[in-house]
């Protein structure tokens, strides 16, 4: 007879109802967002969980990745699901509910396969606090064929011991490189009725899936990344703002560049570009179908990309008339261009960053990585003529360094030299971040020492006090993060007992300074300073923890690069022509690159209005219900806009560094409270109908958003264009009891508070104008406007 595991889902605002209203940010919690993927039923159900905050999660690109590509396969279904804040996580024990997905409401134990992605160290006390709200056991070694198998994936399992007590089993490398084929195949195996422990096993059987015992596990490689047809990450569409919140399309993976404490440089080896069609199809879908007027063309060295330059001018000459920017965040000073920027920045201004690490020109080489002071400061200097104002540079550390003895000089010392010398040849201030070096493994750097808390602190606390009375902003790591990071990054299961202990007497979040509790982990690292002094010191004897991990690097390479670097001397970039092979190519797996020229091609649509001339404006109503009253005032306004992007509406514009559409909200509404007819209007390039208008915006809102009434508005040039705010009268409130209230527009804060801070379940009936003929009076917006431009 085939198995059947019951399944419960959870509906937040049915049983969480108000309590959400006593959360931050409680829109991290309900969904609702365009563009949800998951399916309500399915043979196979998975749950893609980030260990850290919505706002970090949705910004990352693994995970869009693994959310788009899994829900494109027959009967697999992917939800979503972040890390509860503790004021969350404490409100759903209170009311006795798990942790549940964003899409569906699954809960996290009722799941098939519970995904991880762990793309820094911090964030495994997030995967404890997910499992725990969600009802899993903390240890693999206590779950049973009731539980979900617990996977996790992500740069961090370059060395799973550390996480191993918690992970059933480790996905090594890239998922592209044949983790969907896997799910499809144990999609299969569940529809036969097998349980958990079935698919557990076909799991083990792959050659890329890790797990303790197992011995060794090869890094799976995306071979198909150059050559794959154009696949964009897009869905959903946040509907708060997150971190970067700005479409992404990635343009190559690996790099050529082999600097030696680059963790994500050997990782992702080799370099593989995409074509520079596949790149401009993803640009188009994120403006089209995601509604994003950022693009962020990603890589580990966007440099490196051939043909960049004509791949910016097209993509601008296509889109910057739509206001429209990208962003390339990854520059090496190498491949630095002006003028490159200056495209860049045509829409938005951006600043000019130099990742530099460290301050002199020998210790470049040893670390493979030239940015040399002139050049620098050439570029600066020539900026400045353009019309830049400001820099950022970012410095390390306690890397491990050849330092020749004609250099002795402490790195403090030397970074903040470096500073005053640039600034005394361009003229400028900067602002400038250093952090501490953390080893990792899978580099040549693996074996190294790491600098203890209290030098890493000496040394900061000398940059700072030096450099800060001098004009410079100042911002340091603090060093007891990253020894914390190192600890976890190179440490072997008795570190994740640490981690255990840790989440137990109460660590959460660890990677934000505002949740870490430094005294717990201060605690332990007493407890145990033995085991933290054996992983922070040279760690040469083999071998090491992660061996069994295959990287796809020989060996022999490492030691070779090491040693390169003890010597001060450089590798040459990776190339067709290698004369340094790393065993990372072979028959099947080699460097590609971009091999067309993009054309510049004019925009379809014309130049950009100006602002001179008639104004065509809609002036709309819409509702807010639902999951969408949670959405604050700005995030709404970043909701709609990017609708009308995606609904092909010709908004108009501000001007100045940083554009927006001129979109207007007659009165911003609370956070908790319903609107039933809220009030808005937007300037549009061009005539666009108000019937067009709702046909093109309605399918494009997220859930609980829905449009009523639009009117068009044609105000004549230098005719006075009346705000919606100057027009306000007030608006009609009804109580969950069923009583009607006319509150003007200065009294309504008032009238919240006068209800003692309990919002659930009062709805915002109208909001009204003043009338024509009695101010004192309310009046329709929609009368006003015809009366005023007499329609």
């Amino acid at each position: 007879m085939q198995y059947t595991k019951p399944i419960r889902y959870i509906d937040p605002l049915k049983d969480l109802g108000k309590g959400l209203l006593q959360v931050e940010k409680p829109g991290r919690y309900v969904g609702g967002e365009y563009g949800r993927l998951a399916k309500p039923a399915a043979d196979l159900r998975l749950l893609i969980a980030f260990p850290d905050l919505y706002e970090i999660g949705m910004s990352n690109q693994a995970l869009k990745i693994l959310y788009n590509r899994l829900n494109e396969l027959a009967g697999v279904s992917c939800d979503r699901a972040f890390a509860p804040a503790p004021d969350f996580e404490a409100l759903l024990r209170s009311r006795g509910l798990p942790l549940y997905g964003l899409d569906t409401g699954i809960c996290l134990g009722d799941l098939d396969l519970l995904l991880f992605t762990l793309g820094y160290e911090l964030g495994i006390t997030g995967v404890l606090s997910m499992l725990e709200a969600g009802a899993i056991p903390l240890r693999a070694s206590a779950r049973t064929e009731e539980h979900p198998v617990v996977i996790m994936g992500g740069p961090c399992v370059s060395n799973p011991l550390p996480y191993a007590p918690f992970i059933d089993a480790f996905w090594i490398g890239e998922a592209e490189g044949g983790f969907f084929s896997l799910v499809q195949s144990l999609c299969a195996l569940k529809k036969t009725g097998l349980k958990r422990s079935a698919l557990l096993e076909q799991l083990c059987g792959h050659p890329a899936v890790w797990t303790p015992g197992k011995g060794k596990a090869k890094r799976a490689l995306d071979r198909a990344f150059s050559f794959r047809e154009a696949s964009p990450a897009l869905f959903p569409v946040p509907s708060m703002k997150v971190v970067q919140h700005h479409g992404a399309v990635e343009i190559m993976r690996g790099c050529p560049h082999g600097c030696r404490f680059c963790h994500a440089g050997y990782w992702y080896r080799p370099m593989r570009q995409k074509s520079a069609e596949t790149i401009e199809a993803e640009v188009d879908a994120c403006i089209r179908r995601g509604g994003y007027r950022e693009i962020s063309l990603s890589s580990l060295s966007s440099g490196d990309y051939q043909y960049l330059e004509q791949l910016v001018d097209a993509l601008h000459s296509a889109y910057g008339p739509e206001q429209v920017s990208f962003q390339l965040p990854s520059l090496r000073v190498s491949t630095f261009s002006l003028p490159l920027l200056e495209k860049i920045a045509a829409v938005r201004k951006s600043g000019l960053t130099f990742a530099v690490e460290t301050p002199v020109d020998a210790w470049q080489l040893s670390i493979n990585k030239e940015v040399s002071r002139d050049t620098v400061a050439a570029i600066i200097q020539e900026a400045r003529q353009r019309g830049w104002r400001g820099a950022k540079f970012y410095f390390m550390i306690g890397l491990p360094i050849g330092k020749p003895r004609s250099l002795e000089i402490e790195e403090e010392v030397a970074i903040v030299d470096a500073i005053r010398d640039i600034a005394r040849r361009t003229g400028m201030h900067f602002t400038i971040n250093v952090g501490t070096f953390v080893p990792k493994p899978h580099t040549p750097y693996q074996g190294a020492s790491q600098m203890d808390e209290d030098t890493a602190r000496r040394k900061l606390d000398y940059i700072r006090s030096r450099l800060k009375g001098e004009g410079h902003k100042v911002g340091v790591q603090d060093p007891f993060m990253s020894t914390l990071e190192g600890l976890i990054s190179r440490g072997d299961e008795r570190v994740g007992g640490l981690i255990e202990e840790a989440y137990t007497r109460g660590c959460r979040l660890d990677a934000w300074n505002e949740h870490i509790r430094q005294d717990i982990w201060r605690a332990l690292f007493e407890e145990h300073s033995a085991l933290i002094q054996e992983i922070q010191r040279p760690q040469r004897a083999l071998p090491l923890p992660w061996h069994g991990i295959e990287s796809g690097v020989a060996p022999p390479y490492m030691n070779r690069e090491l040693r390169q670097g003890e010597s001060c001397k450089a590798t040459a970039p990776c190339s067709e022509a290698c004369t340094h092979p790393c065993g990372i190519c072979d028959t099947d797996t080699a460097i590609s690159k971009n091999q067309r020229v993009p054309e510049r091609l004019p925009h379809p649509k014309g130049p950009p209005k100006t602002q001179e001339g008639p104004t065509w404006r809609i002036l709309f109503a819409f509702s807010k219900q639902g999951t969408a009253v949670f959405h604050p005032y700005l995030a709404l306004r970043e909701v709609f806009a990017m609708a009308m992007t995606r609904a092909g509406i010709p908004v108009l514009y501000s001007q100045g560094f940083n554009p927006q559409p001129k979109l207007e909200i007659a009165a911003p509404l609370a956070v908790g409270i319903q609107g039933d007819a809220e009030i808005a209007a937007i300037d549009t390039a061009s005539f666009f109908s108000a019937q067009a208008f709702t046909q093109a915006l309605s399918p494009q809102l997220p859930e609980g958003l829905s449009l009523g009434e639009a009117i068009h508005i044609l105000i004549p040039w230098g005719v006075k264009k009346h705000s919606l705010a100057s027009l306000l009268w007030g608006y009609t409130y009804q109580a969950p009891q069923g009583d009607i209230d006319q509150v003007k527009a200065g009294e309504e804060k008032q009238y919240r508070l006068n209800r003692e801070g309990d919002l659930w379940g009062l709805r915002r009936r109208g909001v009204w104008a003043k009338g024509r003929t009695d101010p004192q009076s309310p009046a329709s917006y929609f009368t006003v406007y015809r009366e005023v431009y007499r329609f």
